[in-house]
């Protein structure tokens, strides 16, 4: 991509309030693991997130502003998943924030209309076998990259969550929580939430007694005992500690061929649906 107009000074984040700097450290997040979700205290007022940011490098004269998030980073096992979404100017769907502070049913809601409402939207997964190969972090890094690659629309800047794109050559905005501030991003966590979660029920049909379907490859306490159990199967990261020095069943080889590290949708839109 070709390299983008900068901003010409920093963006400082908001300042605390006093109001906010006396609330809570955690609120409830369906989406979590332990339905619980730690936050700043200065982050729980903008829980519902906006288009301050997007607002600003608007003013700076860039056009399309794209957000990207990620899901599935802590997992054992199944890829991690990076979305790319480009809104219209001051449009989000009611109820939009990080997907994991919604339930499963506003989720997949907010998903169609994003869906349907973006001006561009790309999704990426990289699976376990290239987790294991490049470590996480790079992993995710690749997600996004890929995902920001396959908009239909090339975006002017990206706002991204706590990490940067090395191979992006446009301006990049760096939050911590963008996807608890920024619509954009937050639209991204939806559709990556969903698409991914998705994904790991079709591997709960596929590999029955780890209860992926629920806990979506986290190391909950039925995977662990899953795990314990029927040892590994092809879609679990060998390089995360409670799978690492285990062995893969013979009960699973059959299916390593049916665990795609990318799945990509017939139609070309990346979604596993």
């Amino acid at each position: 991509m070709p390299t983008a107009r900068r901003s010409p000074s920093p963006i400082e984040d908001p300042a605390r309030t006093p109001i906010a700097a006396r609330r809570g450290s955690s609120v409830s997040a369906p989406g979590a693991v332990g339905g619980r979700l730690e936050i700043e205290a200065w982050h729980k007022a903008r829980l519902d997130p906006d288009f301050t940011e997007e607002r600003i490098l608007w003013g700076r004269g860039f056009r399309f502003v794209a957000g990207i998030d990620e899901v599935g980073r802590g997992c054992l096992a199944g890829p991690v998943t990076s979305a790319a979404v480009i809104l219209p100017p001051d449009w989000k769907p009611r109820g939009l924030r990080d997907s994991k502070l919604l339930k499963a049913e506003d989720r997949r809601r907010l998903d169609i209309e994003i869906r349907e409402h973006a001006l561009a939207w790309g999704i990426a997964f990289v699976g376990p076998d290239v987790i294991d190969r490049i470590n996480i972090l790079q992993a995710t890094l690749l997600a996004s990259t890929l995902a920001a690659a396959r908009l239909p629309i090339q975006p002017d800047a990206l706002l991204l969550d706590a990490v940067s794109l090395p191979e992006i050559r446009i301006h990049q905005r760096v939050l911590v929580s963008a996807d608890r501030l920024c619509a954009s991003v937050a639209a991204a966590s939806v559709i990556a939430k969903v698409a991914r979660d998705r994904l790991m029920e079709e591997y709960d049909e596929m590999y029955p007694g780890y209860d992926l379907a629920r806990n979506k490859g986290y190391a909950a306490p039925e995977h662990r005992a899953g795990i314990d159990l029927l040892g590994l199967t092809p879609i679990h990261r060998l390089s995360f500690a409670p799978c690492r020095n285990r062995q893969q069943m013979g009960l699973w080889q059959d299916a390593a061929a049916d665990a795609p590290s990318d799945p990509v949708d017939p139609s070309g839109r990346d979604d596993p649906d």
